[in-house]
């Protein structure tokens, strides 16, 4: 039966794309985050304005799109600069916007079982910021944001590209899509590292783009 329906997985809606594209945020050794000194100000996450878009991809072309939910959060700003906090991610509220609805459930049970992200043992995704740099020349960012990834028990540092506006009315990030290697959180299934052949391998990159909205 997984056969059959890792077989739907690859053929199901194989539509034009390949591997996500995107900035790699590489994986690195988990980091300290930043001591704070001074006056900073917390500003809370709202959950309903804030979301993880993923796209997943096989070797033949084929690709898959979706949702997750952003359950808490914080951002720290000291200065009109943000200088730490993180977000809780609802590994539970994984959801797929590209397949028919009766075929939905099939891939959504599919990416939270044992296979993929174990949400039983593993309901929650941790992302905490440990440093925020200004960047210039690149249109589609502003700061180079880098923190500590938790998935599946496991923390990887990671950075990416981000769009930020720091407001009194709040702050606002959103990211161009960047890509982690999926296998670096110890999600093999289907990866030509775990002796899969390529046409038949989903690929181990998983693009992704944040978007975070705080009071």
């Amino acid at each position: 039966m997984k056969n059959l329906f890792f077989l739907f997985v690859l053929l199901s809606l194989a539509a034009c794309g390949g591997a996500p594209e995107g900035q790699d945020a590489g994986a690195g050794e988990a980091q300290a985050a930043n001591a704070l000194t001074g006056e900073v100000a917390s500003r809370p996450v709202i959950a309903e304005n804030s979301e993880i878009s993923w796209v997943g991809a096989n070797f033949t072309g084929g690709q898959h799109t979706g949702t997750i939910n952003i359950a808490e959060g914080k951002l720290i700003e000291q200065g009109g600069q943000i200088v730490g906090g993180g977000f809780v991610i609802d590994m539970n509220t994984i959801a797929n916007t590209d397949l028919p609805d009766d075929k939905k459930a099939d891939l959504v049970g599919h990416l939270t079982n044992g296979d993929f992200f174990e949400t039983n043992k593993f309901p929650h995704a941790m992302f905490e910021i440990t440093s925020v740099k200004p960047v210039t020349g690149k249109s589609e960012a502003t700061h180079d944001v880098t923190g500590n990834l938790t998935m599946k028990g496991i923390t990887k540092s990671i950075t990416f590209p981000a769009n930020i506006t720091v407001s009194e009315a709040g702050i606002e990030a959103s990211t161009p899509q960047f890509v982690i290697d999926r296998t670096q959180w110890n999600i093999m299934y289907g990866s030509t590292l775990a002796g899969v052949v390529k046409d038949e391998a989903i690929d181990d990159k998983i693009g992704l783009q944040i978007k975070l909205a705080t009071k």
